[in-house]
């Protein structure tokens, strides 16, 4: 009777494992795992989400002066989750795995991402949600795998699966998503990975889904620009020249990460003084500016409507891209592409009061797109979510101002596993 049972077992995974011979539609059973994966990504996001929201209004009651210790002690308490339960890596581990680990994201670094990320985000980082979300989602797309018994290149697209999901959570653009899952890999044969864009789309539309239902999302823009009106050919020139400028100040961006890391590089201190001290730091400048506390998701909206003058506008600017370098080179977890929005919006701002007559949505868009491509080398993907969170439905000036901050973005790339000599060894 055993034997019998084993053999029933045996005959019916050998049927999960064939195609499904009599379905006429192109689906089949790899859209059912895409599927999956997207609604499993979807719920871990919007549960992440809830919880986010609910500690960052708890936190939040601490202001004025009490922003100072109450940023200390979180930057504190994300040191000590890193240091006892594990460093779960940045952005570039996530890279480094789906081109070198078999695209294999390890769950065992979920628990230390999500309390440290919890600590930095909630209390005022400069970091977005991003990463935390995509090295979760991701590595839940690479458990999956695991169970549907998958290796190779199909284990490698559901884990960019899972990845697409997360990033589609959090913009609320699943084209958008899905293609930032593949060219944050970006290097010079990054076009293999393309083979992943279905069950990138898949997942993100099915986490678009669960994500809208579990946090009662809408369809439309997120920030609230004024409506932009096509005025000629040239209005593609002035997305350029805007990208130029956007591009400089990614380039700025760069290069004062780069200071910071090596001052928090110079004496191997333990990873909770790292991010104790970063909190101080960014405690402070959270009291003088408390614009430039969070990542930016509500500020954006705050910074439009504000009418702030130059001067201050200048300073938000400053502040805001000292406030990223310092969370990204203390230790603080998350992600830095909503707070580079957040700095390209300041910049069109800037433009629009030094040169009235700019039309300040497009100087607004261009920015944040240039900025955005300079620094994650995503044109394509950067021009789609910013169209769908702005509400800027011309995509062709978009595009042109992402591709100028790509072409004109520093050789060696600022996420380090982008880099060609990698992709070629």
């Amino acid at each position: 009777m055993k034997i019998n049972r084993r053999r029933r077992l045996i005959r019916t995974f050998n049927l999960l494992d064939q195609p499904i011979r009599f379905n006429p539609f192109v689906f089949s059973r790899t859209f059912f795992m895409w599927a999956v994966t997207g609604l499993v990504g979807g719920i871990i996001a919007g549960g992440y989400w809830i919880v986010l929201e609910h500690f960052t209004e708890f936190l939040a009651e601490f202001h004025g002066w009490q922003v100072i210790p109450t940023m200390a002690i979180c930057g504190l308490l994300a040191g000590l989750v890193i240091h006892f339960i594990g460093d779960p890596g940045e952005i570039h581990l996530i890279v480094n795995n789906i081109r070198f680990n078999k695209g294999k994201l390890e769950p065992k670094n979920n628990p230390s991402m999500i309390l440290s990320s919890l600590f930095c985000v909630a209390s005022g980082g400069s970091l977005g949600p991003e990463a935390p979300l995509v090295q979760v989602t991701g590595s839940t797309g690479t458990y999956l795998g695991k169970i549907f018994r998958l290796k190779g290149e199909e284990l490698r697209s559901l884990s960019i699966a899972g990845m697409a999901s997360g990033f589609t959570a959090l913009f609320g653009a699943p084209l958008g998503g899905s293609l930032f899952s593949l060219e944050i890999l970006h290097h010079k044969h990054a076009v293999e990975y393309y083979k992943a864009i279905i069950p990138a789309l898949v997942a993100s539309c099915f986490s678009y889904l669960m994500f809208a239902l579990i946090i009662h999302m809408g369809i439309g823009a997120t920030w609230d620009l004024k409506a932009y009106h096509y005025t000629g050919v040239y209005d593609f020139l002035y997305a350029a020249l805007f990208g130029i400028v956007g591009t400089f100040f990614g380039w700025i961006f760069i290069f004062v990460v780069k200071f910071f890391k090596k001052i928090f590089e110079y004496r191997k201190f333990p990873i909770y003084i790292k991010t104790f001290t970063g909190g101080i730091i960014l405690g402070i400048i959270a009291f003088y500016f408390p614009i430039t506390r969070y990542f930016g998701h509500h500020e954006i909206n705050q910074l439009i409507g504000g009418n702030y003058g130059l001067n201050f506008l200048i300073l938000i600017l400053v502040f805001k891209i000292l406030a990223i370098a310092i969370t990204v080179t203390s230790g603080w977890r998350g992600g830095f592409i909503i707070p580079l929005f957040f700095v390209g919006t300041t910049l069109g701002l800037i433009i629009h009061n030094l040169f009235p007559m700019v039309d300040t949505t497009l100087a607004i868009v261009s920015c944040m797109a240039a900025i955005n491509a300079c620094v994650t080398r995503t044109p394509m993907s950067t021009t789609i979510i910013l169209g769908t969170l702005t509400g800027f439905t011309y995509f062709v000036p978009i595009l042109f101002a992402s591709l100028t901050g790509y072409f004109l973005a520093p050789k060696i790339p600022f996420i380090g596993s982008q880099s060609e000599k990698l992709a070629e060894e």
